[in-house]
């Protein structure tokens, strides 16, 4: 957007805004879990129904934002003797969320654990616990205290009047 460099961030469009856009898919209640679930392997129905608590008619509607926005995918599977079944998969832009469902883990974690600690902790193939930074492209690890600015990008828009 020409000489969008000197607006104010009250002056853009939000309906344009990165975040707002993905809150249109995952801020229903249970879509942030049921996809949480299908990244960690629980792909089948009747699994998820059981894992999450959920009455089904909300895991089909939540199933079905999470295909029409492409960050999950069907696939058929059969067990002997019975009738063809889905399976649910992430996508590649369901395994871009990753960072988003551990940065909600880590605060969850730092914020609402309980005395017991975390209930379950990431662990890279390797053996590692997963831990989530925020890095500048110029490689600097920022502190919960640096000031970070946005910036209007090549999409923004000025707020309608």
């Amino acid at each position: 957007m020409a000489g969008a460099e000197g607006m104010d961030w009250r002056e853009l469009d939000s309906a344009t805004c990165s975040i707002a856009r993905t809150v249109s898919v995952l801020g229903e209640p249970w879509t942030v879990l049921v996809l949480r679930d299908v990244v960690n392997g629980v792909r089948r129905f009747d699994e998820l129904v059981d894992h999450l608590g959920i009455a089904r008619n909300v895991l089909t509607r939540r199933l079905t934002t999470l295909v029409e926005a492409g960050l999950v995918e069907t696939r058929e599977y059969r067990e002997p003797g019975r009738r063809a079944r889905r399976e649910y998969r992430p996508t590649a832009a369901g395994y871009d969320l990753r960072p988003v469902l551990l940065a909600l883990m880590a605060y969850g974690d730092r914020h609402s654990a309980g005395e017991a600690g975390p209930p379950a902790i990431p662990v890279h193939e390797c053996g590692a616990p997963v831990t989530l930074q925020e890095v500048c492209a110029d490689g600097h690890v920022l502190a919960p205290t640096d000031r970070v600015r946005v910036v209007p990008g090549p999409g923004a828009r000025r707020r309608p009047a």
